[in-house]
């Protein structure tokens, strides 16, 4: 696939970024299995340091710069949990970082970010719109990394795939939230590396899933970014993307999307059976096993990506509230 990125760069990058992330668990949930007929397990990078498996792929790209490269400070666009990632990754570096978001989204995790110590620009009401700001203070020096589309981004993120594949070795599919790729496109290159047997899975939301409509068009295509519960799961892919469309393309079997009431409803369950907060995007594994969209999943490891919630959001879906993700738009 000429992108660089195979098994061996998940294990130099797990090495890298030993200390300094979080080993999660993975959990077996009887309930998931009893409603299945599966053997259902839960990797939780809801536990992770910063909530989110994104720390991953962004300490392993920050400390993968050069000293010089450090110096000059890093910027990224992110809907959240990348930019969390990030800035804990350059606080920990001593390097500066900005993070450009749309106005999108949500207050809690624009927050959690200046909490790090990043500086946050909100721009327009798209991904792409907050880019057209990354690339400007990119011209200014600073270094960008990506959410997605990096190299190094991508071999940070499949270090999950070898802790799930040490804490389940007798695996058949795995289920991964899927946005612009780069989670599903590092553990699809460890898993099939692994074990070309193992299913690889990817879960979006009905509501702007970029990668699933690109894959349909046979190219990178512009689809709309709306609200919805999977507010991480938002934005495009990339035009020029060189990396993730043609990894998910080859090596992920299948794609399943699931509705606002289906995200719903699983952030509902993930609480009351599983006792886990998770956010809509960390939800979506555990909603397709719900809705019964996944055929005969076998042993399998549904990946909970996060938990940046905002919990009044969650008080409201866990209590039964009907919830507008947008005016205008269907209740959960």
């Amino acid at each position: 696939m000429g992108s660089g990125i195979t098994l061996q760069t998940s294990y130099a990058a797990r090495a890298r970024i030993a200390g300094t992330i979080r080993r999660t668990p993975t959990v077996a949930s009887e309930t998931l299995s009893i409603a299945t007929g599966g053997d259902i397990r839960l990797k939780l990078e809801n536990t992770q340091i910063t909530g989110s498996f994104k720390l991953r792929g962004a300490t392993n790209a920050v400390l993968s710069l050069s000293e010089t490269q450090r110096a000059r400070g890093v910027v990224g666009v992110s809907t959240g949990n990348h930019g969390r990632g990030l800035a804990y990754a350059a606080a920990q570096a001593g390097t500066r970082c900005i993070i450009c978001m749309s106005e999108l989204v949500p207050q809690n995790k624009v927050d959690g970010i200046k909490a790090q110590g990043a500086e946050v620009r909100i721009v327009g009401r798209s991904q792409d719109a907050a880019q057209g700001e990354v690339d400007r203070v990119v011209e200014e020096g600073m270094v960008m990394l990506p959410p997605f589309h990096h190299p190094d981004i991508i071999a940070g993120q499949g270090t999950v795939a070898l802790e799930i594949l040490e804490q389940a070795p007798d695996l058949q599919s795995v289920l991964v939230p899927l946005s612009g790729g780069g989670l599903i496109s590092g553990v699809a290159m460890v898993m099939k590396a692994a074990n070309p047997a193992i299913r690889v899975i990817g879960i979006s939301m009905e509501r702007g899933a970029a990668m699933h409509a690109s894959l349909n068009a046979g190219k990178p295509v512009m689809v709309e970014e709306v609200a919805t519960l999977a507010d991480s799961l938002g934005g495009g892919i990339g035009m020029d993307n060189a990396h993730t469309f043609a990894i998910t393309r080859d090596l992920v079997d299948e794609i399943v999307l699931v509705t606002e009431t289906e995200i719903a409803a699983a952030i509902r369950h993930a609480y009351w059976q599983e006792r886990q907060v998770i956010e809509g995007s960390g939800s979506v594994g555990i909603a397709a096993l719900l809705a019964g969209k996944i055929d005969k999943p076998g042993r399998c490891v549904s990946l909970i990506s996060g938990q940046n919630i905002d919990m009044s959001l969650h008080h409201r879906i866990i209590s039964g509230e009907d919830v507008d993700v947008a005016a205008g738009v269907e209740n959960a």
